[in-house]
């Protein structure tokens, strides 16, 4: 059994990285699009294309059940997806809702009205493409009321991320937070919504200040999968092998990933399934 795991990029390494430490005996295969990477740039048109070929690629690996760790493709194509393209014994979860949840502190499956929440003035940091998508405050008004967002569309951090960048993803990061907090001098938390920004928490950390409740997705995601897998065992899927599958260069790709990860990462060439 394989649980997919799909990306544009290495960002969605982040998740993956915090399912295997809180679930060591699931295999996973994993899919990050290199070749089309970034996402956060593209219309949604594309976006939508791109993310469904990607998936079936998983669905021929074995997998019933694939997480988008792109929070640009669970903004753009997940809600398309789900009402007319995902089959009917299969399963594809977005990154949004677990990490709502935890800032809106309800429980998994809370389907009561919107209610009044602790926290009044958050921070999304999040890539142009999700930004404009408002997914982000469409899934927040599901559960929250009464909450401000400010939005900021850290355009160019990604590339940074990729190419390994670290400086200047630095420099990109305190420029970015210093934009918001012109336009929201006092958030209370912070959403990193981007799976490639955890590589750069710390510096976002920095840049927010202490008083800054700072919600990253990998431990988020990791815990919703565990507790949905406990409920649905069966979309474990049949796939038994743990797998690392890219469009891109793959001796490029790995080089880059055993950086990220700090460990050894083997990543397999694929091919993006026909439209």
């Amino acid at each position: 059994m394989a649980v997919g795991i799909f990306d544009s990029g290495l960002g969605g390494l982040t998740v993956l990285d915090a399912v295997t430490r809180r679930l060591p005996d699931l295999p996973l295969v994993y899919f990050g699009d290199n070749a089309h990477t970034p996402y956060g740039v593209r219309d949604a048109e594309d976006i939508y294309h791109l993310t469904t070929r990607g998936v079936q690629c998983l669905f021929d690996q074995g997998c019933d059940l694939v997480i988008l760790a792109c929070n640009t493709a669970s903004a753009a194509a997940l809600r398309r997806m789900q009402e007319g393209w995902v089959p009917k014994d299969k399963r594809v979860l977005g990154v949004f809702v677990p990490l709502i949840e935890a800032l809106t502190e309800r429980q998994w499956g809370d389907n009561s009205p919107p209610r009044e929440v602790a926290v009044k003035h958050v921070a999304l940091f999040a890539t142009p493409a999700t930004v404009s998508s408002r997914a982000f405050q469409r899934e927040l008004a599901f559960r929250a009321i009464g909450v401000d967002v400010e939005a900021q569309p850290c355009g160019g951090l990604v590339d940074a991320i990729e190419m390994g960048d670290m400086i200047l993803a630095e420099a990109m990061v305190r420029s970015h937070v210093e934009a918001l907090l012109r336009r929201m001098p006092r958030p209370e938390a912070a959403i990193l919504g981007c799976t490639h920004y955890p590589l750069v928490e710390e510096h976002f950390r920095t840049a927010l200040g202490p008083d800054v409740a700072v919600y990253s997705q990998p431990n988020l995601v990791a815990e919703s999968l565990a507790d949905y897998l406990t409920r649905r065992p069966e979309m474990a899927g049949a796939g038994a092998v743990t797998k690392f599958l890219t469009t891109g260069d793959p001796q490029k790709v790995s080089n880059k990933a055993t950086q990220f990860l700090r460990r050894k990462i083997a990543f397999e060439q694929a091919e993006l399934p026909d439209a």
